[in-house]
């Protein structure tokens, strides 16, 4: 009977291992598999014009159609704005051409009031970043020049396609910023 039990035993303990084994093997191929997953996405992102890259921000906004980009011009500087595919941006850019002077608020945005109220679907972004073109409530109109995190909701009406030199632009004070289709 005790050596039945010990074969009993030894038979438990290596079908235990193999058990082990197969678990350890099927961890090993998905760890594999998720490590070529990685290795490939960095491959994409390490080409010339991946995206984040200002050469892909151009590139991306010579992609847009004409109806979901405009125009901001301050001074002598011009940027290109991606419209958001929301119905305060299509109403915004129904708008244009619109020159407005626009105060500065906190060293990091510029704000004024619409003359007409835009359909609202205000979220809380948690973080501006530079660029980004919003609306505060139904009527108030506010480029971000820095970025920040903030508690407020906003509409998203579009994004500035490259920001640098956006804070420059718009400086301290107010500013007389206009906003056009072309």
């Amino acid at each position: 009977m005790t050596t039945s039990l010990c074969v009993l035993r030894a038979s438990q303990r290596h079908s235990a291992i193999e058990n082990r084994r197969a678990r350890g093997l099927r961890a090993l191929r998905g760890l594999g598999l998720l490590c070529g997953l990685l290795v490939l996405g960095g491959c994409d992102a390490a080409q010339p014009g991946a995206s984040g890259t200002p050469a892909a921000a151009t590139q991306a906004a010579a992609l847009q159609p004409e109806e979901s980009r405009m125009w901001m011009t301050v001074g002598a500087r011009r940027f290109a704005i991606t419209l958001a595919d929301t119905e305060a941006a299509r109403e915004f850019a129904a708008m244009l051409p619109l020159s407005i002077g626009m105060p500065d608020l906190n060293n990091n945005e510029k704000h004024a009031e619409l003359r007409k109220p835009l359909p609202t679907n205000a979220i809380r972004p948690g973080t501006i970043r530079t660029g980004d073109l919003m609306l505060y409530g139904s009527r108030t109109l506010v480029v971000f020049y820095q970025t920040f995190n903030s508690t407020y909701s906003y509409t998203r009406l579009g994004h500035v396609d490259e920001p640098a030199g956006l804070a420059q632009a718009l400086g301290s004070g107010t500013v007389q910023i206009e906003f056009s289709k072309n």
